[in-house]
């Protein structure tokens, strides 16, 4: 059988095709785990492929370096931020992003203020400052964050809830929000904030539960953006998308 020009041709573009494609395979290989390179979230309307740098060199420069910082206020977060929430490493926020943001039924929150996270934040996360929670906030504010977790103003609570909510307020004034909002369909959200030396995430959680958030469907990424930019993930800004520091 005679071969042509334009076969043999053909032969060869696609073995450097093969070629191109297992050189790029092995590229890779600073990864997530083992089995995984990346993880995919949508920020700002864009897919973002949370990855590692690759640069085996690359150190880290800034804010993020330091190991110490007064404390108060920047002191070390317990694991356990409150009774019933879960806290989590890495690998489980990729899983929540996922199995929970990518599918609509999770929200990732920056629970820093807005310079913080215009300066870098974890891929798909929304930025709701960890004051939104506080009790001196406006009802305003708090309805508009919680509407984007799925929590709507409670405007005709069951008699349950207005006799807990006058017992609440009768022995301690700081609780008036509870009962306020219906969390019967209330989304599961991770927070997080700077590091374990921020209490930022922590605050913000304390302010959720006491509104009355259930502790089961809260998440609480205590590493925080030091320890996730330690490892060389993805960092992205409002406007582009970047790796690292």
């Amino acid at each position: 059988m005679k071969t042509n020009f334009k076969q043999i041709l053909v032969i060869i573009i696609s073995l450097g095709g093969c070629f191109l494609l297992n050189a790029n395979a092995e590229v890779m290989e600073v990864k997530i785990t083992p089995e995984l390179e990346s993880v995919d979230a949508v920020h700002d309307g864009e897919v973002v492929p949370i990855q590692r740098i690759q640069d085996q060199d690359h150190v880290l420069t800034g804010g993020y370096t330091k190991t110490s910082r007064k404390c108060p206020p920047f002191c070390i977060q317990p694991i356990q931020v409150a009774p019933g929430v879960t806290t989590v490493g890495e690998l489980e926020l990729l899983e929540f992003i996922e199995n929970k943001v990518n599918k609509g039924t999770g929200i990732l929150i920056d629970a820093r203020t807005p310079a913080w996270y215009e300066k870098g934040t974890i891929p798909g996360s929304v930025n709701i400052p960890f004051t939104t929670f506080d009790d001196t906030e406006s009802d305003l504010v708090k309805t508009v964050a919680l509407g984007k977790l799925g929590v709507p103003k409670n405007d005709t609570p069951s008699y349950m809830a207005k006799t807990w909510n006058f017992i609440v307020k009768t022995v301690n004034a700081n609780n008036r929000d509870y009962g306020k909002w219906d969390f019967s369909n209330a989304k599961d959200i991770l927070l997080w904030c700077n590091g374990v030396w921020c209490g930022q995430s922590p605050r913000a959680i304390k302010g959720l539960i006491k509104m009355g958030y259930p502790p089961e469907k809260i998440y609480y990424y205590r590493g925080g953006m030091q320890s996730w930019q330690m490892l060389g993930l993805t960092v992205a800004t409002p406007k582009a998308q970047k790796v690292g520091d």
